[in-house]
């Protein structure tokens, strides 16, 4: 008999993906999410159970929110989770799952570009992700523009904006 819950959860964390611009005061800011619009957007047939745990730029992260993510991680009942988070500090919270949060296949990923800004490589990211989380075994990963990377052994280069394994 199949089961009725979702295969896949998506935590959603905030960064890039989720941010607007206030035209204004020319600063980036967080609303609401994009997620479920991505997620038509990209036409996904995949069930996924979309939970909000913060809206923080990554660099703004602490240790208690970084617990929190491990605390949801290892309490919800599905084994494959994908969360959107910030660019900038993305290596830190997967080296922490891959350290806590045993047996699950978790995903993380992210965007350069604002989703609002409409040229982002969210939707991209978002799309690799979720395919991705379906087929990895268990462990912690990053994936970032049509790349996957051992949560243990990535970071992000601060010189030319790109993910590479270290």
């Amino acid at each position: 008999m199949a089961s009725s819950r979702s295969p896949v959860r998506l935590f959603i964390t905030g960064g890039t993906f989720d941010k607007e611009y206030d035209e204004i005061n020319g600063r980036l800011y967080f609303k609401d999410t994009h997620l479920p619009e991505m997620l038509r957007m990209g036409r996904c047939r995949l069930g996924v159970e979309i939970r909000t745990l913060m809206m923080v730029d990554s660099l703004e992260m602490t240790a208690r929110d970084r617990d929190l993510i491990v605390r949801n991680c290892l309490e919800v009942p599905e084994d494959r989770i994908v969360i959107t988070h910030g660019t900038d500090t993305m290596s830190e919270t997967a080296a922490l799952l891959s350290k806590e949060v045993p047996g699950k296949t978790i995903v993380l990923t992210g965007a350069m570009i604002p989703i609002a800004f409409g040229s982002s490589d969210g939707l991209f990211n978002l799309g690799g992700a979720l395919t991705a989380v379906q087929v990895l075994p268990a462990g912690t990963w990053v994936a970032m523009n049509g790349r996957i990377f051992d949560g243990t052994t990535v970071r992000k280069n601060r010189d030319t904006g790109v993910f590479e394994a270290v």
